[in-house]
């Protein structure tokens, strides 16, 4: 059976319709009294995505790390760009033993240099090349980091879920064995019962209490997990939705993996942008070609007089020179003591490093692909017999109790199978977190779980597209951003957790006292 069928809600077939956990202060809690009415959910699995995705630190950590990534563009660009430079000095000679008339004793130089790359072996264009991929393969890793967020918080909601139904099912069991242990001490009182019975009902008793507790504190983790990962307390968790476009096969989940796994993706873009890097590695051994441009003032600031003796007809020296330069430079290298040959093999053997990286990230995809599918049908399985066992368990239980009436069942006999239901109504709901977290897992690992597939308002989305289109072309030295600031949440404010449940009506199978059916003597 479908997932999408089976898992429109956690609920149990022992208890009615489901409440969810209300968030409350930490604090030892009283078991509900039966007939407790349910609260109405507050907060969905959308609102939780949709607050994971908007707010958590990791994924806004990835992004900044993406607009990082996004700048190696332009910078790679301003090397086969114009570059202008200025230049200025001024100096006074405060003692010189070769001085003469015509040796200045002030000058002040202004100078303008305006080169421009012409050919350097295709280094720059290759480097482009290799950042513009690079982009490509941080966007992949991207939406795998979008991925990898919700599949934590789908987790860490259905953990909730599991963990408030197994302190209800705890507590009930509690409220059964403290109403089964009363019985058992009044059939004692007038002689129906012996000594042991009643310890025998007091120990499950206390042994009921700690799982209670265990349980109660599983439940406190699993609410601070899910404040980690969304920032925000639970609240009333509404049923999760059904999960859609899940594989029919194994083999589907395989080849959609392999086709739009996004980590999958980027290792393919990493390994070829390496091959960009073997390309600019190369070009150190190639001739550069530059043409350059330049400008300079001179003035001696009237440090240099007539040349001593000289009548108006003899021209003075000047004080102030302009002079103006055009010129290509041309360097081929000859020798350089073997760095280039070993940068190259060094880029080469990064180049075979993402090639394999590219194998292992493949392997990790179609293991992943395929122990989703496997657990997402095993937690299937479990959850239909899961199912029978409960119902068996419950007509078990309605049959010890019977028995007991009439003499052929001991008190340990009804605490058995009350142990026995409570053990089968845990693995129900475990099965039924465990298929949607699976079912979700293969999702991610398909590529099918990224903002774009989870019906996000698209205002909300973030495009990294739109950040690289604004700085790519920037060739402005003093345009800067703003100071950056944190976007994720602190969850400083959000109180410590506590392990306090909205009650729900006690199941009726287990209400019942030990000698409801029989009376005392």
């Amino acid at each position: 059976m479908r997932l999408n069928i089976l898992l429109i809600g956690v609920s149990l077939v022992s208890l009615g319709a489901p409440a969810y956990a209300q968030t409350a202060p930490s604090g030892r809690q009283d078991v509900p009294s039966p007939g407790a009415k349910t609260a109405a959910p507050t907060t969905t699995l959308q609102d939780a995505l949709a607050q994971a995705y908007a707010t958590n630190p990791d994924l806004q950590s990835e992004r900044a790390n993406q607009r990082a990534n996004d700048e190696n563009v332009p910078i790679a660009r301003s090397q086969g760009l114009p570059g202008l430079n200025a230049t200025g000095n001024a100096n006074d000679s405060l003692y010189n033993t070769a001085s003469n008339p015509l040796t200045p004793s002030r000058q002040a130089q202004l100078g303008l240099n305006l080169s421009q790359p012409i050919y350097n072996g295709g280094r720059i264009r290759n480097s482009v090349r290799a950042a513009e991929v690079r982009v490509n393969a941080g966007r992949a890793n991207l939406r795998g980091t979008e991925a990898d967020i919700f599949t934590q918080t789908v987790t860490a909601y259905l953990n909730v879920i599991r963990d408030e139904s197994i302190v209800r099912l705890n507590q009930e069991n509690v409220h059964v064995l403290e109403v089964n242990l009363q019985a058992t001490r009044d059939r004692f009182q007038v002689g129906d019962l012996t000594r042991t019975d009643v310890a025998q009902s007091e120990a499950r008793l206390a042994l009921a209490q700690s799982q209670l507790r265990s349980a109660e504190a599983q439940l406190i983790g699993s609410r601070e997990t899910y404040i980690r990962v969304v920032g925000t307390p639970p609240g009333v968790l509404a049923p999760p939705p059904p999960l859609p476009n899940l594989p029919q096969d194994v083999q589907t989940a395989e080849q959609v993996a392999l086709a739009n796994n996004p980590f999958l993706e980027a290792a393919q873009l990493a390994r070829d942008a390496t091959r960009y890097d073997t390309r600019v590695a190369k070009s150190g051994r190639l001739p550069q070609v530059s043409l350059g441009v330049g400008g300079n003032y001179s003035n001696y600031l009237g440090s240099i007089g007539s040349v001593g003796g000289a009548t108006p007809l003899t021209s003075n020296v000047p004080n102030a020179t302009t002079t103006a330069t055009l010129g290509v430079q041309v360097t081929l290298p000859l020798f350089q003591a073997g760095r280039p040959a070993a940068q190259v093999r060094q880029a080469q053997a990064r180049e075979g490093a993402a090639i394999e990286q590219v194998t292992l990230t493949e392997r990790g995809v179609i293991a992943q692909a395929r122990s989703a599918y496997a657990s997402y049908q095993a937690a299937l399985r479990v959850i239909e017999s899961s199912r029978t066992a409960v119902q068996a368990n419950q007509l078990s239980l309605e049959g010890v109790r019977a028995e007991n009436s009439v003499g052929t069942r001991t008190i340990l006999d009804i605490l058995n199978a009350e142990q026995e239901l409570l053990n089968s109504q845990v693995q129900y709901v475990t099965a039924e977190r465990d298929a949607y977290v699976a079912g979700f897992s293969l999702l991610a690992a398909m590529g099918r779980a990224q903002a774009k597939d989870l019906s996000f308002d698209s205002r909300l989305l973030y495009d990294p597209s739109v950040n690289y289109t604004r700085v790519r072309n920037r060739i402005n030295d003093w345009r800067d951003d703003k100071t950056p600031q944190p976007v994720g949440t602190t969850t400083r404010t959000t109180p410590a957790q506590g392990a306090e449940v909205i009650g729900v009506p006690l199941d009726p199978t287990l209400r019942r006292p030990v000698d409801s059916d029989r009376p005392n003597p």
